[in-house]
């Protein structure tokens, strides 16, 4: 046990069926059903394999897509051909999560086999709208359909999904009311090397959030600010976008629009009012990046064409977020500047992680997007610490315990080793 957990060192798992929560959603390319990156999906193979190896009868659970948008789901299908590949065992794979035909798959697996379900989230109890609307409890999680429908099926939970950790839905934070439960290798070499590092941060220590999950970024500025632990913020994407509108820069209506139409038009007020307390410690973009006629222009904030939508900082921004940078003595990022995935939009994304990997502070990485361009730009050795995790890595910073920290704990004083 670590941390008040328990671990797969606490548990015999031979001929148990175990019910293991990974996070393997990664960027995918769907014309091709393909993935466009692996990192997630190599990061949890070890718990997999130790599991395997072991004799236990493996059924994975997963998410693939946010839920910015529901069109952003996508089938788990490709990840398991990439497991089977990585593992070099079969995974089995099924278009079901808690259905009968799944139910029965599950029941009739042997020692060491592994089976992935399908997307989780096509559950809706799964979906975030669904976890903020109603706000049920872990033991109201518990009598949720895919709690209920798989719990019986298994022996013991593991949750190696310290990325999703900050979540609180029910193949989280629900199993662990009725089943014995562990972290996984994963979530616990995570939550140690984090607990480590932030017992005392070397300062100055600067954030950097871009990118376009914008609950994730101002759930946890003003905390990190009102608690003393960021020194500075350096914001780009839809992040610095919204934080100009806040300030009442003309950031250009085409901007606006895609605000209001992603249904972020409240996080301005959200900003205002984080701005009217520490908008001295909140640096914002100066200039900004779009796209005209296939080709990159730039132009100081206030200058952006009305019909225009804005998808990156400046060079000006990326130079003066550089310095900031390099003189810092830790770094926390969480998303990229812009749209790095095209290169007339990926200016911003590719000077700050070029800063990333020539400074000395100690740098640590955090979610899917900010991983993919770690790798896209080939600084992944250069990188102090790369965390799968975004959301929960943020959460964490906070000082607030996670809701699947508190599931496990809570599992463990309910439920002893085997």
């Amino acid at each position: 046990m670590r941390f008040g957990i328990k671990t797969l060192d606490d548990f015999s798992v031979e001929g148990k069926t175990v019910l293991c929560r990974v996070d393997i959603n990664q960027p995918v390319d769907k014309k091709n059903d393909t993935l466009r990156s692996i990192t997630r999906i190599e990061a949890c193979v070890p718990t997999i394999r130790e599991l395997s190896d072991k004799g236990a009868k493996v059924v994975l659970l997963a998410h693939q897509g946010s839920d910015i948008e529901y069109k952003n789901y996508y089938t788990t299908r490709p990840h398991a051909k990439v497991l089977t590949q990585l593992l070099e065992r079969e995974v089995k794979w099924i278009d079901d999560v808690c259905g009968p035909t799944a139910r029965n798959m599950i029941a009739n697996l042997k020692n060491g086999e592994i089976l992935l379900l399908d997307n989780v989230r096509f559950m809706a109890e799964e979906q975030t709208l669904f976890e903020t609307k109603l706000n049920l409890t872990h033991e109201e999680q518990a009598k949720t359909q895919v709690v209920e429908k798989l719990a019986p099926l298994a022996d013991l939970y593991v949750c190696d999904a310290f990325a999703a950790a900050h979540r609180s839905q029910p193949s989280l934070c629900g199993f662990e009311q009725v089943l014995p439960s562990a972290m996984g290798r994963l979530f616990e070499k995570e939550y140690c090397v984090i607990s480590e590092l932030m017992e005392r941060p070397a300062k100055p220590l600067v954030f950097v959030l871009g990118g376009a999950k914008i609950s994730d970024a101002f759930m946890m500025m003003e905390n990190v600010l009102s608690g003393g632990l960021a020194d500075r913020v350096l914001s780009g994407g839809l992040v610095g976008n919204i934080l100009l509108a806040a300030k009442g820069e003309d950031i250009g209506q085409g901007s606006l629009d895609f605000i209001r139409k992603s249904n972020y038009e409240n996080y301005i007020d959200v900003a205002r009012k984080i701005l009217k307390e520490y908008a001295d410690k909140i640096i914002m973009p100066v200039d900004l990046g779009y796209v005209q006629d296939g080709e990159r222009v730039e132009c100081s904030v206030g200058a952006v064409p009305q019909s225009i939508t804005a998808v990156d900082i400046g060079s000006k921004t990326a130079n003066m977020y550089k310095e900031l940078i390099m003189n810092a003595k830790t770094v926390f990022v969480n998303g990229p500047m812009g749209v790095f995935e095209t290169p007339v939009s990926e200016l911003g994304t590719k000077e700050v992680w070029d800063a990333l990997g020539e400074t000395e502070a100690y740098t640590v990485i955090g979610g899917g997007d900010s991983i993919t361009a770690t790798s896209k730009y080939q600084k992944t050795d250069k990188i102090s610490y790369i965390c799968t995790g975004g959301g929960a890595l943020i959460r964490f910073l906070t000082g607030e315990e996670l809701p699947v920290v508190h599931a496990l704990r809570s599992a463990a004083k309910k439920f002893g080793g085997n």
